[in-house]
């Protein structure tokens, strides 16, 4: 078991975004949730909480606005990691994330190099949103069972 301890920086605003729409449904703009909207992503992935701390990797992938009523995401991501005894490894994140709610667990569905054939969850906590660029910095406490 591993356990792992970072935070993810989802920047949607400023000259260079890490987060981009790549997609909106037909009503998208008069949702309240934005439902139907989808994103790709490469967001650094740090040991602090401060967009300079130590980068320990990136979050690649997809995710996108499913509930109708209320903030859900579906997140499809790899964290790819590029510092010690995990550089060049994965986790595949696959799963709901209620956004809003201050805490969420989202499954971890599989991994490679050093968590090869990893199961576990992602709990995830905000630790800062700008709700007028949509940009957020997510505390991630991670724990993965492997071979």
């Amino acid at each position: 078991m591993t356990k792992l301890h970072f935070y993810f920086h989802d920047i949607l605003s400023g000259k260079k975004p890490s987060a981009i729409q790549i997609a909106q449904g037909v009503d998208t703009d008069k949702s309240p949730t934005f439902f139907g909207v989808l994103m790709m992503a490469d967001d650094a992935l740090t040991e602090g909480p401060e967009p300079t701390s130590k980068l320990v990797g990136r979050a690649q992938g997809l995710y996108g606005s499913a509930g109708q009523d209320s903030l859900s995401l579906i997140m499809s991501m790899s964290f790819n990691f590029i510092e010690g005894v995990y550089n060049g490894s994965t986790l595949s994140i696959h799963g709901r994330n209620a956004a809003m709610n201050p805490v969420r667990e989202m499954p971890v569905v599989g991994g490679t190099g050093v968590f090869e054939f990893a199961r576990g969850k992602a709990v995830a906590k905000t630790h800062w949103f700008n709700g007028t660029t949509g940009d957020a910095i997510v505390e991630y406490n991670v724990t993965v069972l492997h071979y």
